[in-house]
Order: C-alpha cells, then structure tokens, then sequence
C-alpha cells in the first residue's frame, strides 16, 4: 500500500470515528434535553408562579392531562390552568417541589420524560402535606422549544384498601426500612401483600 493510500485510509477512520464521538454527544445531550425544563417547572411552582407553570405547556385545546384528582382528564391549556391554581391554594405559604430520576428519550420532534414530582409544604392548617407521584410527560418541540402535549401523573395504590401511597419509595428505600432484599418488595407489591406497619 502506498504511502498516499494509507494516509487517506487513516483519514477515513479519523473522520468515522469524530462522526461517531459527535453523535454519541449529540444523543447525550438529547437524552437529557427535558431535565432542565422540570427543574424550571419545579422552581415556578416554588414561585407560585402560573404564568412560568403554564409556560411548561402547549397552549390551546390540544393539551391533555390525566391527573390525580378527578375529573379524568383536563382538556387545553384553560382548564388546566385552572387546575394548578386550585392546587396551589393547598399551600397557603412556602412549598417545595422537586424532580428525582428523570430520564428522557427522543424521537424527532418528540420527547417522553418520566420520574418522580414532590411536592411538599404546610396546609392551610400548617400541617405537613406531602404528595409525591410518578410524572410522565410526551413533549413537542414547536418551534425550536419542547412544550408538553400530554401529562400523566400517577401513584401506587394498596389493592386490598384502594388507598392511594402518596409517599411511595423506591424498593432498594423500602428493604433498607424493612430489613429485606428489593426482590422480595418487589413481590409484596406483586401480591398486594404489605408487612404490617407500612403506611
């Protein structure tokens, strides 16, 4: 092989290598593309502010969001609104709101973001109310910025009593409280069978 040859050979692989590394970058940066906007979420609700809450969301009636309390879902941007400042009056003085295990992964235009939303502060009686849910939300990139289009936020639930676990911990949490390994938390909640003093 020439010395011109090996030279372009070695270019080649230089260049599909850089390729690589870029993309692999590019991805990264893509995975974690809705953190930040949860965070800025997290620290509106801290704000009470419901402009900066609102600004999280597509505007009109194309909004959807299946939330925990009743009705079934909000349909458009008004009456979720409406929602979230009925929330917020549940916190007459500070709260705290904060987004753990966030993942997010990419398709285009598109984004599903999911973890878990704590929300936590004195009631209007001053006593602690402290609600943490698993929150998933499908995002749009419209025009050049990722709106969410549809918002899921759930709980765990006792089957037995139809109780809502609105502290819910992850298992590895649990089998350190409960001196057992995550497998076998894992199969209590597969049988709804629940060691006596769990709240």
């Amino acid at each position: 092989m020439s010395q011109r040859s090996c030279f372009l050979a070695g270019a080649v692989v230089v260049a599909a290598c850089l390729t690589s590394s870029y993309s692999r970058a590019n991805d990264h940066a893509e995975v974690n593309v809705t953190l930040p906007l949860e965070e800025r979420l997290a620290a509106a609700i801290e704000a009470k502010d419901i402009n900066g809450i609102m600004a999280f969301y597509v505007p009109g009636e194309s909004l959807r969001v299946f939330d925990l309390l009743p009705p079934r879902q909000y349909i458009g941007a008004t009456e979720h609104r409406k929602n979230w400042e009925r929330f917020l009056t549940r916190y007459p003085s500070t709260i705290h709101a904060e987004v753990s295990d966030w993942k997010t992964e990419t398709a285009g235009d598109l984004a599903v973001g999911y973890g878990i939303f704590r929300i936590n502060g004195p009631d209007k009686d001053g006593k602690p109310l402290d609600v943490t849910v698993r929150l998933t939300d499908i995002f749009r990139k419209i025009n050049g910025k990722w709106l969410v289009i549809h918002e899921h936020v759930s709980c765990p639930i006792d089957v037995a009593t139809g109780k809502a676990d609105l502290s819910s911990k992850p298992a590895e949490e649990l089998a350190k409280q409960f001196g057992v390994s995550p497998t076998t938390i894992n199969e209590w909640g597969r049988s709804g069978t629940l060691p006596l003093g769990h709240n």
